[in-house]
């Protein structure tokens, strides 16, 4: 398996990064993303993500090695961003290719709950010119545990 784990500081176009994931994985059957993008409305100006790096990258790169150590897929992607993000901006892109659509979407699955309900980032929200603190939801956790062995 190829895997393509990178935090980024900046904007990133996630149609772009599947195109380009796509063509390095073209024998690959089954093709599944996730793009999780800053909420329009709701009243929120802004998200910041941050994060302790040596920790963030080194659990994104072992959540790439236990999605490969789980189903049998040939392509990886997982690009996170963090800094300030304005509402409608792409915060993660997950990706994976495998020989069929089952193990492709599965792992796309695994790896976003991973991400959302145990990473390495502290989130917080900025409304009405003032900015809040994030906590994980209950909803989070639940989806994480459908994972345990």
């Amino acid at each position: 398996m190829t895997a393509d784990v990178r935090l980024l500081a900046g904007p990133f176009d996630a149609a772009a990064e599947i195109d380009r994931f796509v063509a390095a994985n073209s024998d690959a059957g089954g093709v599944a993303s996730f793009i999780g993008r800053v909420r329009p409305g709701g009243g929120v100006e802004a998200l910041e993500l941050s994060h302790y790096e040596p920790l963030t990258l080194a659990g994104m790169q072992a959540l790439a090695d236990e999605v490969e150590n789980r189903w049998q897929v040939t392509g990886l992607a997982m690009v996170h961003r963090t800094g300030v993000m304005l509402p409608g901006e792409a915060i993660v892109l997950v990706a994976a290719t495998a020989h069929h659509r089952r193990e492709a979407i599965e792992s796309v699955d695994f790896a976003m709950d991973h991400l959302k309900g145990d990473s390495w980032f502290w989130k917080r929200e900025k409304r009405a010119g003032e900015w809040h603190w994030i906590e994980p939801r209950e909803r989070d956790f639940s989806d994480l545990a459908r994972w345990q062995q």
